[in-house]
């Protein structure tokens, strides 16, 4: 099915907490690199934008809350998180209050390989002086862009059943806008019903295999 386009992490896990970094991150792989320290002279960012260039201590993921991330430092709705997915909570709470948007028509794209790339998206929201309205068109396009991602790989293997996990799908406009698009295209959706979808449910799989290898 191939993965989600990879951004680098600059400054290893603080940069799961610092979405100012992410937002750099994306300007990076944009080629914008210029516009980092002028953005986020105060926290560095002429040293950060070199850590990227040189790729040190900026390893690569492919979460996509790192993404939600990104869009939360770019539409200055939180530099600097007190834990982990903070920012991407409070970029649903935006896109919640300011209602639905359409989706940026133009906002990804899926290479040949499979490798779904968000940046598109990303380089809009930069222009948006609105974070409500880009919070909304960011939920909107990544959930067209999941589901067109899902139909292709649905496409190419014959399979029809899709299980959406990970943390995002905590997300309730997230996951409600994708299942929707799925379900219209005859896809069957499962999700996390007694355990959540994240690092919970996640946690919980565990114990009930370390539990089974004990008992075996």
């Amino acid at each position: 099915m191939g993965h989600v386009r990879e951004l680098r992490l600059p400054g290893g896990d603080r940069a799961a907490r610092e979405p100012w970094r992410m937002a750099a991150s994306a300007l990076f792989e944009m080629g914008r690199s210029s516009e980092i320290e002028r953005r986020y002279a105060a926290r560095g960012g002429a040293i950060l934008a070199q850590m990227l260039a040189r790729g040190l201590n900026s390893p690569p993921t492919s979460s996509v809350g790192r993404w939600f991330d990104a869009a939360a430092g770019l539409l200055g709705v939180r530099e600097v998180c007190s834990y982990e997915g903070q920012a991407a909570m409070l970029l649903e709470g935006l896109a919640g209050s300011h209602g639905p948007a359409g989706e940026l028509q133009e906002g990804y794209c899926i290479g040949a390989d499979g490798t779904l790339d968000l940046l598109p998206l990303l380089a809009h929201l930069i222009e948006q002086g609105d974070a409500g309205y880009g919070a909304a068109v960011f939920h909107s396009t990544l959930a067209a862009a999941l589901a067109a991602w899902v139909n292709a790989a649905s496409d190419r293997t014959g399979l029809r059943n899709v299980a959406l996990g990970g943390g995002c799908f905590i997300n309730r406009i997230l996951a409600t806008n994708l299942r929707e698009r799925l379900e219209a295209a005859g896809l069957t959706v499962f999700e996390a019903r007694q355990a959540p979808p994240g690092d919970g449910g996640l946690a919980l799989g565990q114990a009930a295999v370390a539990l089974a290898r004990a008992k075996g």
